[in-house]
C-alpha cells in the first residue's frame, strides 16, 4: 500500500522522542556544561531541507533564551565560493539525519579548523558529520526509510530545545520534555479529523503556510511536506512578513494554513486571522480547542514545534494519498542530496 513508511514514522515519533529524552539528556547536560565555560559569542546553525527548518527553530532558542546572536549558515559561501568564514571561538552547529550532506560537512570541518567549536546533530554517529564535528548528539530515531523526514525532525527539535535549555539553566522548561512523547500521542490521535480536513482540501493546488516566532521553521517544515508529498505549491511566510505584500495574492476561497500556538505570538496571528477572513480567504487554523486542525492546550510555546508539525505532516501524508500519490515515493527525491 502507498505511503506505508511514511505513516509509520509519522506514528513513531512519540518513542523516539522518548529515546532521545532518555539516552542524550546526560551528553547534553555535559555538553551545556562545556558551552557554558567557552561562552561563546555567536552560533551558526547550517543544514539543508529539513534539517534546515528545525535549525531555524534553534536560532530562535539561541537568541531569546540566552541573549546569543544566531544565523543560519549559507554552505555554498565554502562549498562554492571558497570563503573561509572567521568563526574563532563561534559555536557551530551541522544538523543532518544522514550525516552525509557533503555542504553541510565541508562547513563544519571548515569551521572546525578555523577555531569554533562544533557539533553535529544526527542520526549516525559514525557519518563524515559525526567525524568532522568536535561532538555529535544522536537522534535515536532508527532507520528512516521514508524520503520525507519526519521522525528525524522532531527529534532535532528536541536535542536543539534540551541543549539551549541546559545551556541557560532553565530547570523547569528542560523538565518539560517530559511531557513531548504523550503531547505527540495526543495529537496523532486526531488523525480522523485530521483525514476530514485532507478531505474538503484535497483539490488544492497552492497554499500559504504562516506563523511566527518558534513556529516559522514549523510553517517552513509543513509548506515542504506539501510540496514534496502531495505537489501542492505551498509558500512559507512569517505573518509578518505576508502582510507585507503578499497578502495581496489572498482572495476568496483562497486557504491559509496559520499556527497559531499561546503565547507572545496568538495575539497578532489572531489579527492576521481575522484579515484574511475578511478578504474571504479559508484560514485553515492549527490550535488548541474549537479548531480546523486540533492540538493540545497548555504547552509551553518554546516547545509548541515539536507538536503542532504533526498534523501538518498528517495533513500532507493524507493530501497525498487522496491525490493518488505515494508519499514514500516522492518524485525526483532521493533521501541523501549530494550537492556542493
Amino acid at each position: 500500500m502507498k505511503g506505508q513508511r511514511t505513516i509509520a514514522e509519522i506514528r513513531e515519533q512519540p518513542e523516539v522522542l522518548a529515546r532521545v529524552l532518555d539516552a542524550e539528556r546526560r551528553p547534553v547536560e555535559r555538553l551545556a556544561r562545556h558551552l557554558r565555560r567557552r561562552h561563546p559569542p555567536a552560533v551558526i546553525l547550517t543544514a539543508r531541507g529539513s534539517s534546515d527548518n528545525a535549525a531555524l527553530y534553534g536560532h530562535y532558542l539561541f537568541e531569546t533564551l540566552l541573549g546569543v546572536p544566531a544565523g543560519l549558515a549559507s554552505p555554498s559561501v565554502v562549498t562554492l565560493y571558497g570563503a573561509k568564514p572567521r568563526v574563532r571561538g563561534a559555536l557551530v552547529i551541522g544538523l543532518s539525519q544522514s550525516g552525509r550532506s557533503p555542504d553541510i560537512v565541508e562547513y563544519v570541518a571548515t569551521a572546525r579548523a578555523a577555531g569554533a567549536f562544533t557539533i553535529a546533530i544526527t542520526n549516525d554517529g559514525s557519518s563524515p558529520l559525526a567525524r568532522a564535528a568536535h561532538t555529535t548528539l544522536l537522534l535515536h530515531a532508527g532507520p528512516e526509510r521514508s524520503v520525507a523526514a519526519t521522525k528525524t525532525y522532531t527529534a532535532q527539535l528536541a536535542l536543539l530545545s534540551l541543549l539551549v535549555g541546559e545551556i541557560a539553566g532553565e530547570r523547569r522548561f528542560v523538565e518539560r520534555h517530559r511531557s513531548l512523547p504523550d503531547l505527540v500521542e495526543t495529537a496523532l490521535n486526531e488523525e480522523s479529523n485530521v483525514r476530514k480536513v485532507a478531505h474538503r482540501y484535497q483539490r488544492m493546488v497552492r497554499c500559504i503556510v504562516t506563523s511566527r516566532g518558534y513556529n516559522f521553521g514549523t510553517a517552513r517544515e509543513a509548506a515542504l511536506k506539501l510540496k514534496e508529498t502531495a505537489y501542492i505549491a505551498a509558500e512559507a511566510l512569517s505573518s509578518a512578513d505576508l502582510l507585507h505584500g503578499p497578502i495581496a495574492v489572498v482572495e476568496r476561497r483562497f486557504p491559509v494554513i496559520v499556527i497559531a500556538p499561546p503565547g507572545r505570538v496568538r495575539a497578532h496571528l489572531s489579527s492576521v486571522i481575522r484579515r484574511l477572513s475578511s478578504r474571504g480567504a479559508e484560514p485553515i487554523v492549527v490550535s488548541p480547542g474549537r479548531s480546523a486542525l486540533r492540538v493540545p492546550d497548555r504547552i509551553d510555546e518554546r516547545l509548541t514545534p515539536h507538536v503542532y508539525i504533526v498534523p501538518l505532516q498528517l495533513l500532507a501524508y493524507h493530501l497525498a494519498l487522496l491525490r493518488g500519490f505515494d508519499p514514500d515515493r516522492p518524485r525526483g527525491l532521493r533521501k541523501v542530496t549530494r550537492v556542493l
